[in-house]
């Protein structure tokens, strides 16, 4: 396995994919009864901007760093106040121990998540690298509410579903070394979940190089069978290369009432504050959305 995390921590599609998460743990927590959050690859949970793998790439200097420092940013300087949801994420991280005197370390969506839950939530993380599943246990060694699985996160959903709570979230966030063929695994995986539990949210990750990679996928989410599928995505440059990432997407199957209009200030808000080299583009629809009658 030679993806790992910590090279890309903090960067623009952490900034898209923790929002999301954090909408969406938001409108979980709308109802008073228990969540069981389920992440498929988990990574370490939390990741050091001073080591030397973030110093490598300093990709979190194009990703979060751009949201609290707007002004050393040219054409930034009047990006306005973040609409509330983005202030709450980035108050969250700012609060983290050891981010008291400036950002030092980022927060993997275990983490943002762990810190997010109620007492009794819980939480499953699965992580099949044997580094970055010790690092897991070790990060969450103390906290009743999660367990932590040194194995593969596809499979362990055969298992894992449904989950005692009968609500919650699964996060399908791969590393796609397997690049286009990692999509038809999403979608058996989650073919076979939704059969399991057919009322859970799903929300999966994905890269954008070029976009004919990514249009099968979204067609075949068209016809999963998902009540409703919705779409967020954030470009910071033309989807017409696979030497990069130029964005990256979340969809969220059985997407929970009204995220569309918890997550587009967000969005908009964010774009222009990720533009690279020519203005970022966003987009925020459904895939498929659930007939009024």
């Amino acid at each position: 396995m030679n993806y790992r995390h910590a090279y890309h921590a903090g960067n623009f599609a952490d900034v898209l994919k923790h929002t999301v998460l954090l909408a969406l743990i938001e409108a979980l927590q709308a109802k008073s009864t228990p969540f069981a959050f389920v992440d498929t690859h988990a990574g370490s949970g939390c990741y050091a901007l001073d080591s030397a793998e973030a110093g490598k790439t300093g990709e979190y200097k194009d990703g979060i760093a751009r949201l609290l420092f707007p002004d050393l940013h040219q054409g930034n300087a009047n990006a306005g106040t973040l609409p509330p949801l983005l202030r709450r994420w980035l108050d969250a991280i700012l609060r983290l121990p050891g981010n008291e005197h400036g950002l030092k370390l980022y927060p993997g969506s275990p983490l943002q998540v762990a810190n997010a839950m109620r007492d009794t939530d819980s939480a499953q993380l699965c992580e099949l690298h044997p580094e970055e599943a010790t690092r897991l246990k070790e990060l969450f060694h103390h906290d009743h509410r999660v367990h932590v699985h040194h194995r593969n996160g596809y499979e362990a959903l055969k298992a894992l579903l449904p989950p005692k709570e009968k609500r919650g979230l699964v996060l399908i966030d791969p590393p796609y070394e397997a690049q286009e063929s990692e999509y038809r695994v999403i979608e058996q995986s989650i073919k076979a979940a939704l059969e399991r539990w057919p009322t859970g949210v799903y929300a999966v990750w994905y890269p954008i190089k070029l976009r004919s990679q990514v249009q099968p996928f979204h067609r075949w989410l068209q016809r999963c069978g998902a009540r409703r599928v919705l779409r967020a995505e954030l470009l910071v440059h033309p989807d017409d290369s696979p030497l990069r990432l130029n964005g990256s997407g979340m969809v969220i199957l059985n997407a929970p009432w009204k995220l569309d209009d918890a997550l587009r200030d967000s969005l908009r808000a964010m774009a222009p504050l990720l533009s690279q080299e020519r203005p970022a583009q966003w987009r925020l629809d459904w895939l498929v959305e659930e007939s009024a009658s």
